[in-house]
């Protein structure tokens, strides 16, 4: 696993989140996608008035969403055979209170969700993205192959 100091959690809602599962989450989606294992990131978990802010301020969009996330050094997925490079991924923000509702809307478990945001996170920090039609195709396909891989260790 990677060392905790490169992967840092912080809950700064009242809700009960297993942040140890997204914790283990992260170090998953790192090796998977062959990141360094000196990468840092880090995940923060907002209530949905946060949410709004940082939605309002870094995309000018009112409402709180479910995921933002913050690239920092412009880490990208190493090719096949090729090592990753250490540095900052960057900051993601989830809103548990908001995936909440999109899970019940998804007949999907809270932790569900948010394995699923964290996964979407990573990837635009990543330098993926979804605006084009072959952007979306690549990255919602990555995402669900890794969630997919994911899933099946729980099994």
């Amino acid at each position: 696993m990677i060392p905790t100091e490169y992967i840092d959690i912080e809950n700064e809602t009242e809700l009960d989140i297993d942040t140890e599962a997204l914790y283990r989450q992260a170090d998953f989606m790192f090796r998977r996608l062959r990141l360094h294992p000196e990468t840092e990131v880090s995940i923060i978990l907002v209530d949905e008035e946060r949410m709004s802010q940082l939605h309002v301020e870094w995309m000018d969009e009112e409402g709180p969403t479910d995921v933002l996330s913050f690239p920092m050094d412009e880490l990208r997925i190493p090719a096949e055979g090729e090592d990753g490079h250490p540095g900052i991924l960057g900051d993601i923000a989830l809103c548990p209170a908001f995936a909440a509702r999109q899970a019940a809307e998804h007949g999907q478990t809270l932790a569900e969700e948010l394995a699923l945001l964290l996964t979407h996170g990573i990837l635009h920090c990543l330098g993926h993205d979804h605006a084009e039609p072959e952007e979306h195709a690549a990255m919602f396909g990555l995402q669900g192959k890794l969630l997919e891989a994911w899933w099946a260790l729980d099994e």
